[in-house]
């Protein structure tokens, strides 16, 4: 999966990972090598699995708007899109990002 997906500057890869309490996204560009943003749940205790989507959903789409991102690639890193990367793909469109 990775060998066919590539971020540029103007559309970076949003790559997502996601643990049975966890979830966590970056936005990367891979021409320059660089993390332009991420977000974490790691630190969202007593909410459930779709609410820290959201919140992490949210903060992702802010950080692009301020650096002139509204397009990414999304990189689901091997996980099926399906439950909660589906729920986060959903949130991360609600939010103002394009893929």
């Amino acid at each position: 999966m990775r060998a066919k997906i590539q971020g540029t500057q103007d559309r970076p890869r949003l790559v997502v990972f996601k643990s049975n309490t966890r979830v966590s996204a970056q936005l990367i560009d891979d021409e320059s090598g660089k993390t332009i943003a991420s977000g974490s749940s790691h630190n969202q205790k007593g909410k459930d699995m779709q609410e820290k989507l959201q919140l992490v959903a949210n903060h992702l789409a802010k950080e692009a708007q301020k650096n002139n991102i509204d397009k990414v690639v999304f990189d689901h890193g091997g996980f099926g899109y399906k439950g909660i990367i589906r729920s986060f793909a959903d949130s991360v469109r609600g939010a103002g990002l394009k893929f």
